[in-house]
């Protein structure tokens, strides 16, 4: 940990090191005017909050104020419900060269817009060093396991360079409350394809199919040694009731939060929420910076 960074009130001895793997660091002015009307309504601080997207310094200093060490900085191509275009991964690769080693940038490669998908997710390495990419399934508008009846090669060819490259993937799971989505895609049992076709690829759940399908994607997790879940968006009164036996699954789970989004009041309030839990230290341990050490760089 780097001199001077300021823990956690109370928890300097036992939790350092936190990485939250699910921030939404994205180039907002590029958002459909009706998403981004939705995004705002649910921010507190739009202003501020647009700041901290435009100056990767100021977003560090954030970082700093939450307590955590890393950030994930999540992004990904989805032009048909959100508007982000392939720009993202420029966006979050220059946004992550102010200090790479605390932020990770994460990009995308769409299977529907690529022509060369082997060349553009290595080019997501090679030119901007991302620490993982994103696949969004309700806004890219289709299922995690669509190259499964042969229509979508690419998408294959994405998860396999992937493997090849150890690059992670995170797949939404999950409904979501953008305009356009279509949360039938949300559902994680699509995954079940993907984490057997492709068994040296680390796949990170996000979401955890929250609210509809947490059992399947606990079932999911106990099954496949390559598939991990990433709690971002479940809020922390909840976590327990929608996987109760998360301690079973502790050394495969890893704290985001999803900041900003609609119901995520900040990212030192999602942590504190966490650590409010009747979960064992040493689970606690692992979620915040253990886990996310081995699985992201």
């Amino acid at each position: 940990m780097r001199k001077g960074f300021p823990p956690l009130p109370d928890t300097a001895a036992t939790l350092t090191g936190i990485t939250d793997v699910h921030v939404h660091v994205e180039p907002y002015r590029s958002l459909k005017p009706l998403i981004l009307d939705t995004l705002w309504r649910e921010i507190p601080d739009r202003q501020r909050t647009a700041r901290l997207m435009d100056d990767p310094r100021l977003f560090l200093e954030h970082l700093d104020g939450a307590g955590v060490e890393r950030a994930c900085l999540i992004n990904y191509v989805s032009p048909e419900v959100m508007g982000f275009t392939e720009d993202v991964n420029r966006f979050v690769g220059e946004f992550a060269k102010e200090d790479r080693k605390r932020l990770i940038p994460f990009g995308s490669v769409h299977p529907k817009r690529t022509k060369d998908p082997k060349r553009d997710v290595e080019r997501l390495a090679s030119k901007w060093e991302m620490g993982g990419m994103k696949i969004h399934p309700p806004h890219q508008l289709f299922a995690a396991n669509a190259y499964a009846d042969g229509k979508m090669p690419a998408l294959r060819t994405i998860y396999k360079t992937a493997e090849r490259l150890k690059m992670p993937v995170m797949v939404h799971t999950g409904t979501s409350v953008f305009p356009g989505a279509r949360s039938k895609f949300g559902d994680p049992m699509a995954l079940d394809d993907v984490a057997q076709d492709f068994p040296d690829l680390t796949i990170l759940m996000a979401h955890g199919g929250r609210p509809l399908w947490c059992d399947t994607a606990f079932y999911l997790l106990r099954r496949h040694r390559n598939l991990h879940l990433d709690i971002s968006s479940i809020p922390p009164k909840r976590l327990l009731e929608w996987f109760p036996r998360l301690e079973e699954v502790a050394h495969k789970v890893v704290f985001g939060s999803d900041w900003p989004a609609p119901g995520v009041p900040g990212i030192r309030e999602e942590i504190e929420g966490l650590r409010s839990l009747p979960l064992s230290e040493g689970t606690k341990q692992r979620i915040l910076s253990e886990n996310a050490a081995v699985l992201v760089k």
